[in-house]
């Protein structure tokens, strides 16, 4: 009877603890939904908000109360902000700016970070070191050498102009150096003792097996270029130039506070184009980080 009653008074916290635990559990989970919840409501309302406006009237905009749904939904605001500005031309502009911005970036921060991941090189510490100062620089600070440069070489008001100062961040290398060092080292011993040089190795062990972070790195650099307004802003002073951040910060001077339907419809212009991109990238990391799982 001893040894029982000793059991028992063993076994009872444990129980509590057990019965415990999926309460807490439960808990954390609810309030983790709830956090979830609170982060896609605050990101995502601006963005139902602008898609909404732009196929209202601006009489409806500015009825009370706010309604959430167009009563009477209305395309007119679609050409009307494309009659308005020369989007065609700012659809140009910002396609070469980010094409070719993103390529070189991607390019150069490749071939940075397989520099600093494998080869060997004097005072090679303290670039890296170099490297993660400049991660701490805003890039406001910038601007004036850049734009002093640009102006010097002759490159104001041209894509060089918007492209060149933009082509390599420190960024993109710090995280592509850390992805190649993921690598295992015994497939790059294997591809030496085959022959492979550098570029060899690069280019079909080392970017293929580090693809979803590349892609990552492109989709951050796609973005950024897209959606970049002060540098173009500067560097740029005639509308054939303008890129579509900028067009559609004139659309909104020159409709004035009246219609902003036709503000929204021009950010459309904007949005669209990059949420069209991240879903083709996200499929696109999502098949290079399964891709090593199945067995060819």
């Amino acid at each position: 009877m001893a040894v029982t009653n000793d059991l028992e008074r063993v076994m009872t916290p444990v129980a509590t603890r057990r019965r415990s635990q999926p309460l807490s559990l439960l808990l954390w989970r609810i309030a983790g939904y709830g956090a979830l919840v609170i982060a896609v409501v605050t990101i995502g309302l601006p963005v139902y908000w602008t898609v909404m406006a732009a196929f209202k009237t601006s009489r409806e905009i500015y009825s009370l109360p706010v309604t959430w749904w167009p009563a009477n939904p209305t395309l007119n605001n679609f050409p009307a902000a494309w009659e308005s500005a020369p989007f065609a031309r700012y659809y140009l502009n910002s396609f070469i700016t980010t094409f070719f911005g993103s390529a070189a970036e991607v390019i150069l921060a490749i071939f940075s970070a397989y520099a600093l991941a494998y080869l060997r090189f004097p005072r090679k510490d303290l670039v890296f070191l170099l490297l993660l100062a400049a991660l701490m620089i805003p890039v406001e600070i910038t601007i004036v050498p850049n734009y002093l440069t640009v102006a010097r070489l002759g490159w104001i008001n041209t894509y060089q102009g918007i492209i060149v100062p933009g082509a390599a961040i420190a960024y993109g290398t710090f995280l592509l150096r850390q992805a190649f060092l993921a690598v295992p080292n015994e497939i790059l011993e294997a591809a030496k003792v085959d022959g492979a040089g550098h570029f060899r190795i690069l280019t079909g062990i080392v970017v293929p097996i580090a693809q979803p972070a590349i892609v990552t790195m492109a989709l951050l650099s796609v973005v950024s270029k897209w959606n970049d307004f002060l540098w173009p802003l500067i560097v740029t002073n005639t509308t054939d130039m303008r890129t579509l951040p900028i067009g559609v910060f004139w659309l909104r001077n020159s409709e004035g506070l009246a219609n902003w339907g036709v503000v929204m419809a021009g950010s459309l212009f904007l949005i669209v184009p990059v949420l069209i991109g991240f879903l083709l990238a996200q499929r696109a990391i999502v098949e290079g980080m399964t891709a090593g799982a199945v067995k060819g």
